[in-house]
Formats: structure tokens, sequence, C-alpha cells
């Protein structure tokens, strides 16, 4: 088991492993309630981790992670309400339709 990162907050580290974990790199959250002692102990020390159960995981864990925190920006017209969706988002926020494919080009 190695660890992969601190994560800002439950919240994101959960998102992460568990996207992680989808991608067929099993790992655990550790430290997860540890930020209610925030304050009393270093901040770098009050953060959850994220561990890669397979140490041999490692290197590719650290490709999707950073492939996950920089999610490539998008501007697109949904085809079922004709909302305009903006940022790395791949489903319409009003009616919950897929963004269509990319045009091969």
């Amino acid at each position: 088991m190695k660890r992969l990162t601190l994560a800002p907050n439950l919240a994101l580290a959960t998102l992460w492993a568990d996207m992680l974990a989808a991608e067929g790199v099993p790992c655990r959250v550790l430290r997860a309630h540890i930020c209610a002692i925030a304050g009393e102990v270093p901040p770098d020390q009050s953060q959850p981790e994220i561990w890669v159960l397979d140490a041999a995981e490692l290197d590719r864990a650290r490709q999707l992670l950073e492939e996950l925190r920089h999610a490539p920006h998008q501007h697109w017209a949904c085809p079922g309400c004709q909302e305009i969706i903006d940022g790395p988002f791949s489903q319409c926020w009003n009616c919950g339709t897929d963004m269509p494919p990319l045009a091969a080009g």
C-alpha cells in the first residue's frame, strides 16, 4: 500500500478514491475524520489521505488523478433542452441528457 496524495477535504478524498476505483485502481481513504482536530495539529497532518492498495498501481493512479483534477473545459449545447453547458461537465444539469459525442474531424 502506498500513499497517493493528501486531499483538501473528505468530500474530495472520497470522490477521487471512488473515481480511481472505477478505473480499476483500488484505494482507501485514511485519516477520514482527522479534520476534527484541525488547529490542534499542523495543517498537513489534518487532511485525509488517499492510499493505493497495490503499490504497482501508484504511477497509474498518479496519472489518473492528474486527469481527474484537470478535466477538459468544454462548451456545448444540450441536444435535449438546448441549455448551454460550460465547463468539464458531460451531462446537462437541466435535463440530464449526456453530452453528444465529439464530431470526428
